[in-house]
């Protein structure tokens, strides 16, 4: 019997650490500082590994029209912002847990148009009632920063969670 309480605690200690088996939790936090500057002046600075290289370059491909908003850039600041994107994309990013996740969950040939389009995004805030996202403070699941508390960090872990007019999040 102590053998068995022992190894319990003994796993429970290596499962709980997510990076045991190199893994690491969350995506890599964006680490451009012109993809930041520039995105981050009308919304937040998305991850790259949140959405596959085929999804960004989509993305980028029509800035003139990027969610009904002109976001045109100059030359020099698209090349580098498109080459961090693909460099840093969610296939590119496959150590970090959501970034493999976003990407196991896209069917082959598919290119979501956005992050909030994911399969894998989808079904992590199914179980959250919509009046909840539809909110004016949080507006739609796009607005991770409303109730991820860590999501700047790149971080998305539920017990990181507060929705407005809700409080924590318990699944």
């Amino acid at each position: 019997m102590k053998i068995f309480i022992i190894l319990s605690i003994l796993s429970s200690f290596i499962f709980a650490d997510s990076n045991f088996f190199g893994g690491k939790t969350g995506v890599k936090p964006v680490n451009n500082e012109i993809y930041k500057k520039e995105c981050s002046a009308c919304h937040f600075a998305y991850q790259p590994g949140l959405l596959p290289a085929n999804s960004w370059n989509k993305m980028m491909s029509n800035l003139e029209n990027h969610f009904n908003t002109d976001a045109t850039l100059a030359d020099e600041d698209f090349k580098i912002i498109k080459d961090y994107l693909n460099k840093n994309s969610a296939e590119k990013a496959m150590q970090y847990k959501r970034s493999s996740r976003i990407v196991n969950s896209i069917k082959k040939g598919s290119v979501p148009e956005s992050i909030s389009k994911t399969p894998y995004i989808l079904w992590k805030h199914d179980e959250i009632r919509p009046s909840l996202i539809k909110q004016e403070e949080v507006k739609g699941i796009f607005n991770c920063v409303a109730c991820h508390t860590t999501a700047e960090k790149g971080i998305y872990s539920e017990r990181d969670i507060i929705i407005p007019n809700f409080g924590r999040w318990d699944d």
